[in-house]
């Protein structure tokens, strides 16, 4: 591998790890440029760095992390026959039970690694559906995971059941040959998985309802996404002062949660902080997640959280952009707008060119720190600027004593002003949006007056 670097920290370390979970070797394979071909955003260093930061989310003890670099990809073993050897070797000197290979392997590929280096074999997405699996608090997240891990599943019991005969089938000996084991795990999985999609169907019309009980309310809804790590439960909690688990470790958040969030002149919205996308998100997780992440598809507003201290920033910004396209969302639509957290860890140079790159685009992102709080502010105020862009205002003159009206407006609307005049009226400024104004207009007549 090249380059082989071993964690220092882990060094001394004797026999199995004391995690619980072993002791582990990270493996980088990627395939070298040819001359012409367009190259990858992001740099297989950072790639493999980011591979040993999964596999340390979840406790793994990673005592050698390297890359494999290849001119192609072998259909029984993804790398080639002397790296393999090479890594055997590797495995048994270090005494590693677990190798991570941070790419996509085939059910007989991850079989064929197992055999040759005596030690479990994961693959990126195997991973990701562990930490996924650890991360998952609630009842619905549990069922997501389940769902994504089984449909995962399902395509690898070749690996466990080869060595089984088929089941006896018929009466005492004279019986022909029955359902072979793997096709009744695989009839098992299935049931399961019909199961499992139902229940998730009525988390999606629970949620639906949700959804349009809050639309009877005058909240607009502004989603959070990003690469994970970008500072989003950060952002989240500075915001809405809430306390949801922030951590600099990779899917820190997976539940989503939403709470209120009050704005400068007196509006408010509901904010949601979602789960973080990372580059090759396997789609059985996407499609699993597709109730959750609705939130962000129902959004009136979408903040893109970006940590622009990151040296693939540029990447990662890509790779959120894809996902949103499987979600449906157009990343140019004008309801998504950058906020570039982590400016405090970027030096005053950097700053600076980054408030000109910033003042370049449109629509024009938002420098903030989620963790000093710089920039806060200017993020409220985008959010109120952009929220209230399509909604409508009105001035309204109701007489004193009508407090059912006054009610209505306070149920409906957003009061922006209130105040007396002199003729005992109560005159109230308020902003609805497209879906009450005309009930507003029906339920006022001439006592309502437009701005527009």
């Amino acid at each position: 591998m090249e380059p082989r670097r071993r964690d220092k920290r882990r060094e001394d370390a004797a026999g199995p790890a004391a995690s619980g979970t072993g002791r582990a070797i990270v493996i980088g394979p990627y395939l070298r440029a040819k001359p012409g071909e367009g190259e990858d955003l992001r740099a297989p260093e950072a790639r493999l760095d980011e591979a040993a930061g999964l596999a340390r989310a979840i406790d793994l003890d990673v005592v050698e992390a390297g890359l494999v670099p290849l001119t192609a990809i072998r259909p029984a073993t993804y790398i080639g026959k002397g790296k393999t050897d090479e890594i055997a070797g590797l495995v048994k000197s270090l005494n590693a039970g677990l190798v991570v290979m941070d790419c996509a392997l085939s059910p007989v590929q991850q079989r064929n690694l197992e055999k040759a280096w005596n030690a479990k074999v994961l693959d990126r997405t195997g991973l990701i559906l562990e930490i996924f699996g650890r991360r998952a608090r609630t009842r619905e997240g549990v069922l997501q995971v389940e769902l994504a891990h089984l449909t995962y599943q399902r395509s690898r019991l070749v690996r466990s059941w080869t060595h089984l005969e088929r089941q006896r089938g018929g009466f005492g000996f004279l019986g022909g040959p029955g359902e072979t084991q793997i096709e009744a795990d695989r009839r098992i999985i299935a049931d399961r998985i019909a199961r499992l999609k139902k229940e998730l169907e009525t988390v999606k019309k629970t949620r639906g309802l949700h959804r349009e009980s809050r639309k009877r309310v005058p909240y607009p809804i502004v989603a959070l996404v990003g690469y994970t790590n970008a500072g989003k439960s950060t952002l989240f909690n500075r915001l809405t002062a809430a306390t949801v688990l922030s951590a600099d470790m990779l899917f820190a958040t997976l539940d989503p949660t939403l709470r209120a969030i009050a704005l400068p002149h007196g509006a408010r919205a509901i904010l949601s902080d979602t789960v973080g996308f990372i580059s090759d998100l396997p789609t059985m997780l996407v499609a699993a997640f597709r109730a959750t992440l609705e939130e962000v598809i129902e959004a009136d507003l979408i903040l893109h959280v970006r940590d622009v201290s990151h040296g693939d920033t540029a990447a990662q910004s890509s790779d959120v952009r894809k996902v949103l396209e499987e979600l449906g969302i157009d990343p140019n639509d004008r309801r998504v707008v950058e906020v570039w957290n982590k400016i405090d860890q970027v030096p005053p140079q950097e700053h600076e060119r980054l408030a000109n790159l910033a003042r370049r685009q449109t629509p024009q992102p938002v420098l903030a720190s989620a963790l000093t709080g710089e920039g806060i502010d200017a993020v409220k105020a985008l959010i109120e600027d952009r929220i209230g862009h399509d909604r409508k205002t009105f001035e309204v003159t109701l007489d004193t004593a009508d407090g059912a009206g006054a009610s209505w407006l306070y149920r409906n609307a957003e009061v922006l002003e209130k105040a007396e005049d002199d003729a005992g009226h109560t005159l109230m400024r308020v902003r609805v949006d497209a879906a009450n104004a005309g009930l507003l207009a029906s339920r006022f007549g001439a006592s309502a007056r437009s701005e527009e």
